[in-house]
C-alpha cells in the first residue's frame, strides 16, 4: 500500500512539470500579455488575438491564406531539399580531405556572411522575377548551415576509430561509410534543421520584396489596405508552420537517427 501511495505521489508531482514542459503555460502568458497590450491601442496598430483570428478566418474563407501557404511551403520545400542534396555530399567530400578543406574555408568564410537578401537584386537579374529567383535565394540561405555543419561533423570524427578500422584492414571507402558518415550524422541533422529555419526566413523576405503571392507578400501587402490583422494572421501562420516543421524534423530524427546520437 505504501508503494502504491509513493507511485501516486510521484505521478502527481510530475503533472505540473509535464504541463510546464509542454509549453502551454508559456503560450497562455504570451497571449494574455498580447491581449492586455491590445486594449491600449486600436486594431490598426495592435490587433487583439481575437481580431487576428477573425482576420485569419476571413482570409481562409476567401481562399487567400491557403493559396499563400501553399506557395510559400512549395518554395521552401524545393529550395531546402536542393540545399540538402547538395550541401550534405559536398560537406562530406570537403570535410574528408584536409587540403580541400583548407582551400574552401577562406571562400566559405567570406560568402556565408553575405546575407541572401543582399543578393536579391542580382538573383532577379539572373533568374527573373518568378519562382526561380526565390528558390535560388532559399538554396543560398540554407546551403551554408548544412554545408558548414556537415564539414564540422566530419572533422570531429574520432581519429582513433578511423585508425582502428584501418588496422582491421578496412579500405578508405569502407571507413568513410561505416565510421566518418555515422559520426557526422548528428551534425548533419543540426545543419538540416538550421537550413530549414533559414529557408523559411529567406522565402518571407523574398516574397515581401518581389513576390506576388505567398505569406511574405500577404504580410507586406496588408499595409496597402491598412489591414494590420492580415499581417498578424500571416505572421502567426508562418510561426505555426515553422514550429510544426521543426517538431516534425525532431520527431523523425528521434525515431530514425537515435542510434547516431540524435536526441
Amino acid at each position: 500500500m505504501a508503494d502504491v501511495n509513493k507511485k501516486r505521489s510521484k505521478n502527481t508531482e510530475g503533472i505540473p512539470s509535464k504541463i510546464l514542459k509542454s509549453g502551454v503555460i508559456s503560450w497562455i502568458i504570451v497571449i494574455t500579455i498580447w491581449g492586455l497590450g491590445s486594449l491600449a491601442y486600436d486594431e490598426y496598430f495592435l490587433p487583439s488575438p481575437k481580431e487576428t483570428l477573425d482576420s485569419g478566418a476571413v482570409l481562409i474563407q476567401n481562399g487567400t491564406l491557403w493559396a499563400d501557404i501553399v506557395a510559400s511551403i512549395s518554395r521552401v520545400a524545393r529550395g531546402w531539399f536542393l540545399a540538402v542534396v547538395t550541401g550534405v555530399p559536398l560537406g562530406l567530400l570537403v570535410g574528408s580531405f584536409r587540403p580541400v578543406r583548407w582551400l574552401v574555408e577562406p571562400i566559405l568564410s567570406f560568402f556565408r556572411f553575405v546575407p541572401a537578401i543582399a543578393l536579391t537584386t542580382l538573383f532577379l537579374m539572373w533568374f527573373g522575377v518568378g519562382d526561380e529567383s526565390k528558390i535560388a535565394l532559399i538554396i543560398y540561405a540554407s546551403f551554408f548551415p548544412i554545408f558548414v555543419n556537415t564539414i564540422a561533423g566530419v572533422a570531429s570524427t574520432d581519429q582513433s576509430l578511423i585508425e582502428a578500422a584501418s588496422c582491421m584492414g578496412a579500405k578508405k571507402a569502407r571507413i568513410f561509410f561505416t565510421v566518418t558518415v555515422p559520426s557526422a550524422v548528428s551534425n548533419i541533422y543540426t545543419g538540416v534543421r538550421l537550413g530549414l529555419s533559414s529557408s523559411i526566413i529567406c522565402v518571407i523576405a523574398a516574397e515581401m520584396l518581389v513576390g506576388s503571392d505567398g505569406l511574405g507578400y500577404l504580410i507586406n501587402s496588408s499595409k496597402l489596405y491598412y489591414k494590420t490583422g492580415w499581417a498578424f494572421a500571416g505572421i502567426v501562420t508562418l510561426a505555426v508552420i515553422g514550429f510544426l516543421a521543426d517538431r516534425l524534423l525532431q520527431f523523425i530524427g528521434r525515431k530514425t537517427l537515435k542510434h547516431f546520437g540524435v536526441k
